[in-house]
């Protein structure tokens, strides 16, 4: 019951700080070749693990194209069920399961992954 609470209190803090403005649109990919279903969660819907279900490509890489509104979004990928953080070296931010979580910052019409 503890964890639940901390992901609700997570949730509603990123709620609070998201930009509102017009959405642009912004292509995660993910290799995981032997995979058998990618998702995308993060605060941009709720951390649901299976809303937004990635789609595999010709060259064996994971696509999803999502609209964002402006502002800094955290994320991870959800693979075959399991958690997984996205490529080293971009900037993450501490969660409160000991993991960290990666973000990507929408500017305008420019996105970043940060």
């Amino acid at each position: 019951m503890e964890a639940l609470e901390v992901v609700r209190s997570m949730k509603e803090s990123l709620r609070k700080h998201r930009t509102i403005g017009a959405k642009h649109e912004v292509e995660f990919t993910f290799a995981a070749p032997k995979a058998k279903k990618v998702c995308i969660a993060g605060s941009f819907n709720d951390w649901n693990m299976t809303s937004m279900l990635m789609k595999k490509s010709a060259d064996r890489t994971w696509k999803i194209k999502l609209k964002l509104s402006p502002g800094r979004h955290e994320y991870k990928f959800v693979v075959d069920g399991m958690w997984v953080d996205d490529f080293p070296g971009l900037e993450t931010a501490p969660n409160p399961f000991g993991t960290c979580n990666c973000i990507i910052t929408v500017h305008g019409s420019t996105t970043l992954l940060a």
